[in-house]
């Protein structure tokens, strides 16, 4: 049945096929047909205006009906060269215009040319030529510019909500002329409001620009306001969390635009409003990277993504698709994760030589056969176990895949000729007060102790937490929001760094391009931000109110939790590396040898489930854990006699 009503099916999608590619070429031969009619038009009317209106001498008619013809076949070939006729009339903007000059200047000189060497311009006006282009223009462009503007006032009688627009630049002005265009209309811009005073009482496509942004509650009430629309992709935090807070001040539902990154383009359209995110008030300075040393690092490189399909690692996947690698290793843990990000890639990029490989960065014999086989020369490893307090009462677990797990990768690297292998730490490895801070710190001395043998750069990564990543805060605020509160937030004074996924993947990239000799990294993290105000920030957000709508509740330090992350040793002297946002820490070096026998044993201690032992290994490798790390949470599986 399914089958037969498919067969029946394909005629019907032939024929809507063949009736709409129809369509677009009858409404192609409209646009010629016109231009086509415009260049006698413009010919014999710059004859006209050359004799003031008035009746044109015979000769004179006739040799301009003669050289007609070489005029039309002329102009016509500019056309096709240029273009002109597929220009949308719909949406004709500055460059079709541009475009309609740039040809009618060109063929205007051709057909002088043509006319000199035919006639030597007898009985040919020498004005005509220059009446002839810009009657031509004329015609071209007025005819365009009034369509468009004829689409544009919708002849709909039923207005949209009215809207309020803050930011009257470019991206304020695309999202008005946007609005308007709209069939039927969504939202009626009624004003705008801008902090420049420059702006204030002029106008933006015929929209007054009536206040500054401290007025959006005032002008709401008294313009009857439904939507308020801020325009501002490059917005810092301080002016989006103020503008933000007016807009809750006024009662009024607000949309945002993309940030400044995602429309490089130039171009805004009315479907990309959203609703303002935590990562709006919480954003950070676009960072401009180096894309061409990036470029150079990873086309026709094969690239291997150890957890891959994490938050970090799917996004150091989706950056590294873009630069044409030779091909993309994604080594994944969690099938569901790798099935989500082996989709994505290979719709969005169809040309990719994409290998998704489902494992556990544990299993030794399985690393070395991917090396093997595929060679890569550059390794992001961003696979661990991360979670604080569940690493806690796992110290097994935790030091088998972030120690063991790591060292197998590394070691696969220097045997294999990796050119570069890029390790993902955190913060936490700094003074760590909990496991999972330990094993990322002695990861980080293994891959330094490694470097010092290897033709491999090792080079390693230190950052602090990402927005909106797998077991994060921000998930955790938005499940306790959905289900009424509330939030829990473990003290008021707990704070953490935090940048975007996109951000620190981006700069993970730069610090490969360039990174070498065991060196850490440390990107830059901005300001510590409070995770209560944070918790804050995402309640006004839903639309309620802190303490009033959504109680906020403070549960208490879990074990290994600090108060404040740091991001280096005071020893590490950080020095700047000459990139945006990158800094080099300065770090003490390790032997391999003590290192490499501190984790053998570490591994018999593994295999014989001796978690005391573990720790003890851990300690030396790590000297400067803190003492409140005697708080962890005791084994989940005691150890056997």
């Amino acid at each position: 049945m399914a089958g037969g009503s498919l067969i029946k099916n394909k005629p019907i999608t032939f024929i809507a096929s063949v009736g709409k590619r129809l369509r677009s070429v009858v409404e192609r031969w409209k646009v010629f047909l016109h231009d086509l009619i415009a260049i006698p038009i413009a010919w014999l009317g710059a004859y006209w205006l050359r004799y003031n209106m008035g009746v044109i001498p015979e000769v004179f008619v006739q040799q301009a009906e003669l050289l007609l013809p070489y005029v039309v076949i002329t102009q016509v070939l500019v056309y096709i060269i240029f273009g002109v006729h597929k220009g949308l009339w719909r949406f004709t903007s500055m460059p079709d215009l541009v475009l309609i000059i740039k040809s009618t200047l060109l063929s205007t000189i051709i057909i002088t040319l043509v006319i000199f060497f035919v006639t030597r311009l007898t009985y040919v006006p020498r004005s005509v030529f220059v009446f002839y282009p810009i009657l031509l223009m004329a015609i071209l462009c007025a005819s365009r510019i009034a369509y468009r503007l004829l689409k544009d006032q919708h002849f709909s009688t039923q207005m949209g909500r009215r809207a309020l627009v803050v930011g009257a630049g470019v991206a304020g002005e695309q999202v008005v002329r946007d609005l308007k265009r709209v069939v039927p209309q969504m939202y009626d811009p009624v004003a705008f409001v801008d902090d420049d005073p420059a702006k204030v009482g002029q106008e933006v496509r015929g929209i007054p620009v009536v206040a500054t942004s401290e007025k959006i509650g005032e002008l709401c009430e008294k313009l009857a306001i439904e939507l308020v629309i801020i325009a501002i992709p490059s917005a810092n935090d301080k002016q989006m969390q103020r503008i933000v807070q007016l807009c809750e001040e006024s009662g009024v539902n607000f949309r945002t635009l993309p940030g400044v990154q995602d429309i490089v383009s130039g171009r805004v359209n009315i479907n990309d409003m959203r609703e303002v995110q935590i990562e709006d008030l919480l954003g950070r300075e676009p960072v401009s990277l180096e894309w061409d040393e990036i470029r150079a690092s990873l086309t026709g490189k094969t690239v291997l993504v150890t957890g891959g399909g994490g938050s970090i690692g799917s996004e150091l996947s989706r950056l590294v698709a873009e630069f044409n690698p030779l091909q993309l290793i994604i080594f994944e843990q969690s099938e569901f994760n790798l099935y989500k990000i082996d989709h994505e890639l290979t719709q969005r990029h169809p040309q990719l030589k994409l290998i998704t490989i489902l494992g556990d960065v544990c299993d030794k014999k399985l690393i070395n056969h991917i090396f093997s086989a595929f060679r890569p020369n550059i390794v992001f490893h961003a696979a661990a176990y991360k979670h604080v307090p569940i690493l806690q009462g796992q110290l097994r677990e935790g030091a088998k895949n972030n120690v063991l797990g790591t060292r197998n990768v590394a070691l696969a690297a220097d045997e294999y000729g990796a050119d570069r292998f890029v390790f993902i730490s955190t913060d936490k490895a700094v003074n760590p007060t909990n496991w999972m801070g330990v094993t990322k710190r002695v990861a980080e001395v293994l891959c330094q102790a490694l470097d010092t043998e290897s033709e491999t750069s090792y080079v390693i990564v230190r950052f602090g937490n990402v927005l909106d990543s797998a077991g994060s805060v921000v998930p955790l605020f938005r499940q306790q929001l959905r289900k009424g509160g509330p939030i829990t937030v473990t003290h008021p004074d707990v704070t953490r760094y935090f940048m975007t996924i996109r951000e620190a993947s981006q700069l993970i990239l730069e610090a490969s391009s360039f990174g070498e000799n065991g060196e850490i990294y440390v990107l830059d993290m901005g300001k510590p931000i409070k995770i209560a105000f944070l918790a804050e920030q995402m309640v006004r957000l839903s639309g309620k109110e802190p303490g009033k709508d959504i109680d906020i509740v403070f549960t208490g330090l879990r074990p290994g939790e600090k108060l404040e992350e740091e991001l280096f040793y005071p020893d590490e002297m950080l020095t700047a590396t000459g990139y945006e946002k990158i800094f080099l820490a300065n770090s003490r070096k390790f032997k391999w040898l003590d290192v490499e026998k501190s984790i053998q044993s570490i591994e018999i201690h593994i295999d014989n489930f001796d978690e005391a032992m573990i720790a003890d290994e851990l300690h030396l490798l790590v000297p400067e854990i803190r003492s409140q790390i005697c708080m962890a949470m005791p084994p989940l599986i005691p150890s056997v006699a």
